[in-house]
């Protein structure tokens, strides 16, 4: 599937909730939480718990929920961890059941690690909506996914192949190794340079944890290791970004292609000085928008789930469950000097 070069118009700029320590978790759990509204509300309490805090995509993210909330009359908070391991959304997860909260909307760290507490918020009467990161299918009601899955992993092959000229070797800046969806995409990307482009070499996968600084060293450590390398997929707004700021201020500038999965703002400096052509990525505002509305239809009992259940999602109009619990928002887009200019988040 190649990506289009629509414009998909980003949703107002919300004021994001205040990140404040989630003490009741008790403990040392490196991690912290925000607030925002509360008190009787005719809509869906809603609690998002993205894979770490500080996170510019997910910040993306939670303006988006905090826009569909207010509309819907709901109430919107955020909490997590500093860290993206499933370790550390634990804590936040049984906190949330304690409260007994409307909703919980959690991109997952790990597809297994965090069932047995999203269970148990269930069995305490919370909705359980995924999205950007899925956990297995039984552990949640609802996932919103971004695009699908193949749609994303075929396109970020054919950018990189067509800024390398269709030969040489690439490598993998991924997330954190238990990442589903990096891993999903991983997987299918192997697969399709294989069978579509032959002369492409994919040489490495390796980790940046969702780390600037790591991502940094990783994006580093390639370079020395592979002294032919043509070009690195990084699908994550962290690394794609840590990777870009290595390559704009060294030799590979220019000699190395980057592409991958990053927000328009991250990247305009180095689309602009010329160390990134192209990339691509959804509307994370726009992701977070459709999984409060579809919490918000969750709680309400306006669907239940199921395939083929459909609801309303406000500017972004109606969408139906797919199988295994699926929503997807929509293609992505690709994002160049061409374009970059009219989107900002």
């Amino acid at each position: 599937m190649k990506l289009s070069n629509r414009r998909v118009p980003a949703l107002a700029a919300m004021t994001l909730v205040t990140a404040l320590s989630l003490t009741a978790c008790g403990g040392d759990d490196g991690g912290s939480g925000g607030e925002g509204g509360g008190g009787e509300s005719a809509g869906a309490g809603v609690t998002m718990l993205p894979k770490n805090l500080g996170n510019p995509y997910f910040d993306a993210s939670a303006t988006g929920a905090t826009r569909a909330s207010e509309e819907f009359g709901g109430s919107f908070e955020i909490v997590g961890p500093d860290t993206a391991t499933p370790d550390a959304q634990v804590p936040f997860i049984n906190t949330a059941a304690q409260q007994g909260v409307d909703s919980l909307v959690v991109s997952a760290n790990d597809p297994t690690a965090i069932c047995d507490a999203l269970e148990e918020a269930s069995s305490a009467g919370t909705k359980v909506v995924t999205f950007d990161s899925d956990t297995d299918p039984e552990c949640r009601d609802l996932f919103i996914s971004q695009a699908d899955a193949e749609g994303i992993a075929t396109s970020q092959v054919d950018l990189i192949a067509e800024q390398i000229g269709g030969a040489g070797e690439v490598a993998i800046l991924s997330a954190a190794a238990n990442a589903t969806n990096q891993n999903t995409w991983i997987e299918l990307m192997q697969e399709y340079a294989a069978s579509e482009y032959p002369d492409i070499e994919i040489v490495d996968v390796v980790y940046g944890n969702d780390d600037d600084q790591t991502s940094f060293d990783q994006t580093a450590a390639l370079l020395q290791s592979y002294p032919d390398l043509a070009g690195i997929i990084s699908p994550t707004t962290v690394g794609i970004a840590a990777a870009a700021r290595y390559l704009s201020t060294s030799d590979a500038q220019g000699e190395v292609a980057l592409t991958g999965l990053g927000t328009p703002n991250q990247m305009r400096e180095y689309v602009e000085d010329g160390t990134v052509q192209s990339f691509a990525l959804w509307n994370p505002e726009e992701l977070g928008y459709l999984a409060a509305y579809a919490a918000d239809a969750l709680v309400s009992e306006e669907i239940t789930g199921e395939e083929g259940d459909s609801f309303s999602a406000g500017d972004l109009g109606d969408y139906e469950v797919g199988a295994d619990g699926v929503v997807v928002l929509g293609d992505p887009t690709v994002f160049d000097e061409s374009n970059i200019d009219d989107f900002d988040f």
